[in-house]
């Protein structure tokens, strides 16, 4: 049985480390480029406030959200927009993110089934393992923008196990064939312990670092820079396109 509550606390967590990496910056800083092209921390911190927010919609009124995934004038463009719609000075930014991701915790502790997603349907405790991979992952970007290295904890287990849940999604979004073949994982955790997903007897198997799994399955390094290691042909496949986030796979960033 998931602890939603559990889950809800670790959100609330890295979302507030997020939040004091960013809340001292002053108004210049907010315009620096992040990784992803195009986007300044500013657009980081307004994308998850748009998630959050449409998140927060979808677990408190479906039929408003479909409206609102079914009037989005280009679905192509459907992330861009809600991050530049929700751009705004720091200061009301900050103040719209945080009312939004506490209202997100209260409206996800109240749902009592499936919530409508794009494309899919999840649980309260899978959109909540979501909010977490999101925001670490956007977190990563603001961190490379200001060159600075956050430290690691073990939050990090929900996006291991996301990126592992996610295996037959990472090929079915790169246009491959879902393999039927499963697949073991054996990551060494922030504390040196090892988190373990997937049959032990598995002959396609993935070893290595938490933190690199997680940075590769949130699209945040190309496999060539991690020391993830990979048994058997599923496996090595898998790393080329793993993918722990919905939607179209954008694009891949390249060895440094």
């Amino acid at each position: 049985m998931v602890d939603l509550t559990a889950l809800l606390t670790d959100l609330a967590a890295e979302s507030e480390q997020l939040d004091a990496l960013v809340a001292p910056l002053p108004s210049p800083d907010w315009a620096r480029p992040t990784p992803a092209v195009g986007w300044t921390i500013a657009h980081q911190i307004a994308h998850l406030a748009w998630t959050d927010e449409a998140a927060r919609l979808a677990a408190t009124d479906a039929d408003a959200f479909h409206a609102s995934v079914a009037s989005a004038p280009d679905p192509a463009r459907l992330v861009d927009a809600g991050a530049e719609a929700f751009l705004a000075p720091p200061d009301v930014l900050l103040t719209r993110w945080r009312a939004g991701r506490s209202a997100l915790a209260t409206a996800l502790a109240a749902a009592g089934e499936k919530l409508p997603w794009y494309g899919t349907r999840m649980s309260p405790a899978s959109m909540a393992t979501a909010r977490i991979m999101e925001t670490w992952a956007h977190g990563e970007d603001v961190a490379e923008a200001l060159g600075v290295t956050r430290p690691v904890t073990d939050r990090l287990r929900h996006i291991a196990y996301l990126g592992f849940r996610t295996v037959g999604h990472s090929f079915a979004a790169h246009g491959r064939a879902v393999p039927t073949a499963p697949v073991r994982v054996e990551l060494v955790a922030p504390t040196g312990v090892t988190w373990s997903f997937g049959p032990a007897n598995a002959a396609d198997r993935v070893t290595g670092p938490a933190l690199d799994f997680c940075l590769l399955v949130t699209r945040r390094r190309h496999r060539a820079d991690l020391a993830l290691v990979a048994t058997g042909p599923v496996a090595d496949g898998w790393l080329d396109v793993a993918q722990a986030f919905a939607g179209p796979p954008g694009t891949k960033r390249r060895p440094r």
